[in-house]
């Protein structure tokens, strides 16, 4: 499965106007003007009064060469004007003034565009590289987790938003969140990295996905403590996969449980919904675990409330779990990039962060394939040691057939 896909959406990739570098067209403008003047003239039998339209070669050069260019074409600009050759009706002595200041000034305002592009490259390489810091690349495989995740920031310009997601492997199994902290943009960027952090501690210290989701909501409530006005909360869902992948213990903390895709069909888990992050998720009681059984060829979907949101021309939400069992036999690792490409399609323009994340357990065959056999088509949630989970013979609205 591939990892991570982060980076804004189709729609917002950055532009020319937005501080990309010039395309290639832009380059070839004013050659081709220059070109196309000294053709018409020497094809002509008569003297032609088009040598204003050359005036317009080296400011053109200024959007897309350097000064050297620039100043190289507004030379030919002035050798055109003046050489009888191109017959051009004789240019007075303050036209080729005033097209030679225009050149020089062209020259200058280059020097200085492409002075601010180079800091502007380098300014943008620091900033995605501590967004990426921030959100690295999710590996294929995360221990017996096959992962892929998408992630497209609402910000134009920006790899990370609102949204955060991360697979750790730890001395307690392999653990997962996916979450949506309050905001969006850069503004929630700090929020986002202070709850990675305390995710990925958490995840080589504590002993359940209970545990985990009170380190991350105690990091809330500490990064909030300093400011009385500050409202810092986060929805989440924690995983936490067993040693041999075969099960899976979910915590939701304020957002639905994942989708669980099995024999080609999609049905929405049922968890029992836990207090927002940031809350004081720690002082209350602990939170309620659901398990899920899994096996092989079963895949875990979550996303944000982006995917869940979004909305078409007519206002109807788009319908993931009827597009979920429409994917549901392709490549698990391209999962995620068709549902956004369907996503696209149903409501072109995306105004939130869109976070989606893949998890397929490697499981080998033998006694889970035998289970699967004999329990085809059920999904078993079954209550944890120690009472704190929850048990029930569903996996969530729709079931799935028996």
């Amino acid at each position: 499965m591939r990892g991570l896909g982060v980076g804004p959406p189709r729609r917002d990739r950055t532009g020319y106007l937005h501080g990309a570098p010039p395309p290639g067209w832009a380059r070839l403008v004013p050659v081709v003007l220059l070109a196309a003047v000294c053709v018409t003239t020497a094809v002509s039998s008569e003297p032609l009064d088009i040598g204003f339209v050359l005036g317009a070669v080296p400011p053109l050069a200024v959007l897309a060469h350097g000064p050297v260019a620039t100043a190289v074409l507004g030379a030919l600009t002035l050798l055109v004007l003046s050489a009888p050759v191109f017959n051009l009706d004789a240019p007075g002595s303050t036209d080729l003034l005033t097209v030679a200041f225009v050149a020089v000034l062209s020259v200058l305002l280059s020097f200085i565009r492409s002075r601010r592009d180079a800091q502007l490259v380098t300014e943008r390489a620091v900033a995605r590289a501590a967004q990426r810091a921030v959100m690295p690349a999710l590996p294929d495989r995360v221990g017996p987790v096959r992962c892929a995740g998408l992630y497209r920031a609402a910000q134009r310009g920006t790899l990370v938003g609102g949204d955060f997601f991360d697979v750790r492997a730890g001395p307690y199994g392999v653990r997962a969140v996916m979450g949506d902290v309050q905001g969006h943009g850069l503004s929630a960027v700090a929020t986002v990295a202070s709850l990675l952090g305390a995710f990925r501690e958490a995840a080589l210290d504590e002993p359940d996905a209970g545990a985990v989701a009170a380190r991350l909501d105690r990091r809330l409530r500490v990064d909030a403590a300093g400011d009385p006005h500050a409202e810092l909360f986060a929805t989440a869902v924690v995983l936490d996969f067993s040693a041999d992948a075969r099960s899976a213990r979910l915590v939701a903390c304020g957002q639905p449980g994942p989708f669980l895709l099995r024999d080609g069909r999609a049905a929405e888990l049922e968890v029992e919904p836990c207090t927002p992050l940031g809350l004081g998720l720690a002082g209350l009681d602990a939170p309620v675990e659901t398990v899920v059984r899994l096996r092989p060829g079963d895949r875990l979907f979550l996303a944000s409330d982006g995917v869940f949101e979004a909305r078409d021309a007519q206002g109807d939400f788009y319908p993931l779990a009827d597009r979920l069992t429409r994917f549901a036999d392709g490549d698990p690792a391209g999962l995620a990039e068709r549902v956004w490409a369907d996503l696209l399609r149903h409501c072109p323009e995306v105004h939130d962060d869109v976070t989606m994340l893949v998890l397929a357990p490697v499981l080998p065959d033998g006694e889970d394939g035998r289970d699967a056999r004999e329990g085809r088509r059920r999904v078993l949630l079954d209550r944890p040691p120690g009472g704190s989970g929850r048990g029930t013979d569903a996996d969530g609205a729709p079931p799935l057939p028996r």
